[in-house]
């Protein structure tokens, strides 16, 4: 099931690189971009790319072409492309101004179209890992491993996990009460297979002597607020005092649809002696840091990477060296910025 270099030491010593790219392109100004873009990636010569999810805009139309849209968009990449479903592409299809469909109905078209075969996209293709069937629930959560890293994509999507909250409901939306306990019935048990695949892939990882775990998902879990000592921002922030002591005062609305992965996360990795990285889109900024704490002690093998997005239509470059101490390591790419080219496989 899984594929990349695998066999000899030297294999598992080997210097590659792969693109990371989510959130693009929302208009035709950006789609006019993506050919060079993706000449670029191509030129670039990486093992494979990942795209981290939104292949539309958060305010267009949850038609069926425009999956078939992005399928050709993937296979211009000569190097295998894997998909990561993102919000806007199934979550937020309920919004009246994406048309007003059942997004749990978008959900099942998503998987029966983008994830029908057990290869990536690309012109070249890796064989993944899927956790349901082909074409089902939950095929959209994958699992592939290259050199001596494993790699997983979620289906974590923004506007909070699917989980839906009160006045949400039908916030700019053609949902009912019925649709949205439908949602949070999807959310919980989606939730739950994705803590399970995760947990599977840091299982794999320690058994075969892997020296990363990298994950990829759509949304950004809400790393970026205020930082108070002996506190949890994701349980505190709103707070009466503006702080809490306890992790059980407040509930950050909007962001409590990520708190079960995140705690699994955190304990997967203090577990782990090799590094993690998760990957995120959703805030369409470039930036790499290392937001998780646990005990309010930094974790030092865990970094988090927040790729660009609209309307920035750029890339970023990773670099897996097992002879550096980082073993990852994390470049901007600017397209039609000039400089030198390298390959990267």
């Amino acid at each position: 099931m899984y594929a990349g270099p695998a066999g000899d030491d030297n294999e598992d010593k080997r210097r590659f690189t792969f693109a990371l790219w989510a959130d693009m392109p929302y208009s035709a100004d950006e789609s006019a971009k993506i050919p060079a873009f993706t000449a670029d990636i191509n030129d670039s010569k990486v093992a494979f790319s990942v795209f981290g999810g939104d292949i539309k805009s958060g305010s267009t139309l949850c038609t069926n072409d425009v999956f078939t849209t992005a399928i050709d968009r993937f296979n211009a990449f000569e190097a295998p492309m894997i998909y990561v479903p993102g919000d806007n592409e199934w979550t937020d299809c309920h919004r009246t101004n994406n048309g007003g469909y059942n997004n749990l109905e978008r959900l099942d078209f998503l998987r029966a179209t983008m994830f029908a075969t057990p290869q990536s996209f690309g012109q070249r293709q890796l064989m993944l890992e899927h956790q349901g069937p082909l074409g089902g629930a939950y095929s959209e959560n994958t699992r592939w491993t290259y050199g001596n890293v494993v790699f997983t994509g979620l289906n974590i999507p923004g506007s909070n996990n699917n989980k839906v909250n009160g006045a949400d409901c039908s916030k700019k939306s053609v949902r009912t009460p019925a649709d949205c306990a439908a949602d949070n019935v999807e959310y919980a048990a989606r939730d739950a297979a994705n803590i399970t695949f995760m947990r599977s892939s840091f299982a794999m990882a320690r058994a075969t002597g892997a020296l990363g775990l990298v994950i990829i998902i759509q949304a950004d879990p809400s790393f970026d607020l205020p930082e108070t000592e002996n506190a949890n921002e994701r349980t505190c922030i709103r707070a009466p005092q503006g702080y809490c002591l306890s992790t059980t005062d407040v509930t950050l609305a909007g962001y409590d649809g990520y708190n079960a992965f995140i705690a699994a996360l955190t304990a997967e990795t203090t577990s782990f002696n090799g590094q993690v990285v998760l990957v995120h889109g959703d805030t369409h900024f470039f930036k790499v840091d290392k937001p998780l704490v646990d005990q309010a002690h930094l974790i030092p093998n865990f970094t988090r990477v927040q790729t660009f997005g609209s309307p920035n239509v750029q890339w970023v470059r990773v670099t897996v060296d097992p002879k550096s101490r980082n073993l990852f390591t994390f470049e901007p790419m600017i397209v039609g910025a000039g400089g030198k080219k390298e390959d990267g496989d």
